[in-house]
Parts: structure tokens; C-alpha cells; sequence
């Protein structure tokens, strides 16, 4: 079993704290294991003024950490999952996903508790299209801004006064230890999160067995289920990271609750699905959702991008 290991990450505060959170995993599992952490910079982070959508979308964030260890630099990569795309390169996968953070969005505004307390007007930053479209449809009387950079930047940017509240993971401001930023969590039935929101994932080589055996002692076997049960739903859409889609499964003891939802890039036309089941039946389940997805006209709107 391999003794040594180099991750590979994005040099974001978020993103150290994730490659530490599983080098700490690795070091307490495994006696005598050396941990090395790579700092990457990805187009993602290199472009802050293009939207995700110009450049690629959210897979930007990933594209040069997994060439980091496929050329040998790094033997894993660890990711938010929300930014690992549907499909992965040949050769790769996700070994092991960690405990999940809350996967729901927050709002966070230094004027008001909640955004139902918004007046009509009130800017909002979001990067994303996918809590853009959702909160149109419930607040369609607040002006919806691109906001772009890291945490810490787009907190900046708020309290500057360039927006009156923005929308982030609840999971990347209590990892970073900002949660006492937030207002309010978003209700799933207002915001469905992103497929893997609030988990972190890590990447390696699909025929690197013996690093695999290192990560199968990490991974947390009921955030597994839920994350890959997501992702199954955006891989079933034939989804890219550009789309505005949302998939969120939650485990009740042995059940599981699978909701997903699909829009096109206008928000005029949005389907949404949702299924229920014994744990054991979650890739049957994802499925089921899907197929829901499809039948109100998903493809169609997915095609029509």
C-alpha cells in the first residue's frame, strides 16, 4: 500500500481547507503515511470576469487537477463535488466522498434577516444560474447580479456595498468559519442545491488500487450514497456543469428522498421530479427521477441550450 501521497488542490482558502481536512483524514487512518499538498491555480480562478457559463462552467475548476495527477504530479485530487462535471476523463473516478457539510445555500446581507424581507429592487450576487432561476421564480421583484471570486471576495463585495445580500454554500462559510455571516438558510423546496453541494470528493486513478484502499478508509458511506445518487441524475440528463440543474437526496434511517429539478437558461420553463424508497434502491431511484425530468421535457430544454 502506498506510503505517500500528494494532493492536488486549488489554492483558494476553501480549497486548502479541504486538501487539509483530508490530509488529516489520511494521517489519522493510516499510521506512518506521508501527505503532501500541491497548490494549483485553475482557469476558474484565473478568470474572474467571464461568468462560469462563458468559460466552461464549474468544471474549469477541476480540468487541471485531475492533469495533475494523470501526469504523474499527484496521486489524488480533492474537490467540492458540486464542481466535479457528470462525466469524468477515462481513467478517473471518485474513490471516496467525506461527511457532507449542510448542502444548502445561504443568504447572507448585513441590512436584512431573510430575503423575504428584501423590497422590490434589492440586487442579489449570485454566480450561479442554477440559485438564480430558482429564487426568480419566488422573489421575481429582486435585481439578480453576477458575482464572481472567492468566499472571502465576494463577502468583500457585499460589504462594500456592490450588492445588498448574495447566496452562498452554507458549507464553504462554516468550513471557513464565517457561518455567523448567515441570515438564512435556503429552504430545498425554494433552493434545491447542486448535485454533491456541501461534500468533498477525491479523485484518483481508477487502476491505482493501492491508493484506493488508502481513500476507501475515509469515505463516509451514507454521503456516498446521496452524492453519487445526485450525480446520477445530472449523468442521466446528459448535463454539464453550465446548466441550471438541481439534485438533493436525504437519507430518513433506511429511506431515501431523491428531489431533482431542470430549467432552461430563461426560467420560463422548469421540470422537477421526485422519488422515494428503501436505501438499497438509491440508483433505481435516481433513475426513476430522471426519467420524471424527461418526460416534462428536460432533454428539450437541455437540447435547446
Amino acid at each position: 500500500m502506498a506510503t505517500r501521497v500528494r494532493i492536488a488542490t486549488r489554492q483558494s482558502a476553501l480549497a486548502l481547507w479541504q486538501a487539509n481536512y483530508v490530509k488529516a483524514l489520511l494521517e489519522a487512518a493510516h499510521s506512518g503515511i506521508e501527505v503532501e499538498i500541491i497548490g494549483m491555480t485553475t482557469e476558474g480562478d484565473r478568470n474572474q470576469r467571464a461568468s462560469l457559463r462563458q468559460i466552461g462552467g464549474k468544471g474549469v475548476f477541476v480540468k487541471e487537477l485531475e492533469a495533475a495527477h494523470m501526469e504523474g504530479r499527484a496521486e489524488i485530487a480533492v474537490h467540492s463535488m458540486k464542481d466535479v462535471p457528470a462525466e469524468l476523463p477515462q481513467g478517473l473516478e471518485i474513490a471516496a466522498i467525506c461527511e457532507r457539510e449542510d448542502p444548502r445555500d445561504a443568504f447572507v446581507s448585513n441590512d436584512f434577516q431573510a430575503i423575504g424581507e428584501m423590497p422590490a429592487g434589492k440586487r442579489i450576487g449570485t454566480s450561479s444560474l442554477r440559485r438564480r432561476l430558482q429564487l426568480e421564480r419566488e422573489f421575481p421583484d429582486l435585481e439578480y447580479a453576477e458575482l464572481r471570486g472567492n468566499v472571502d471576495t465576494r463577502l468583500r463585495k457585499l460589504d462594500d456595498g456592490e450588492y445588498d445580500a448574495v447566496i452562498l454554500a452554507t458549507a464553504g462559510l462554516a468550513r471557513l468559519g464565517w457561518a455567523d455571516r448567515i441570515r438564512e438558510h435556503l429552504d430545498t423546496d425554494i433552493c434545491l442545491p447542486a448535485a454533491g453541494q456541501g461534500a468533498v470528493g477525491i479523485e484518483c486513478a481508477s487502476d491505482a488500487a493501492d491508493v484506493k484502499a488508502l481513500l476507501a478508509a475515509i469515505n463516509h458511506d451514507d454521503t456516498s450514497v446521496c452524492v453519487r445518487a445526485e450525480r446520477m441524475i445530472s449523468a442521466g440528463l446528459g448535463a454539464d456543469c453550465t446548466l441550471p440543474i438541481g439534485a438533493y437526496a436525504q437519507l430518513r434511517g433506511d429511506e431515501i428522498c431523491i428531489s431533482g429539478f431542470v430549467s432552461d437558461i430563461q426560467g420560463d420553463n422548469f421540470a422537477q421530479g421526485f422519488a422515494e424508497g428503501p436505501r438499497m434502491d438509491a440508483r433505481e431511484l435516481a433513475l426513476d427521477v430522471t426519467q420524471q425530468l424527461i418526460s416534462q421535457g428536460a432533454d428539450k430544454l437541455i437540447s435547446a441550450e
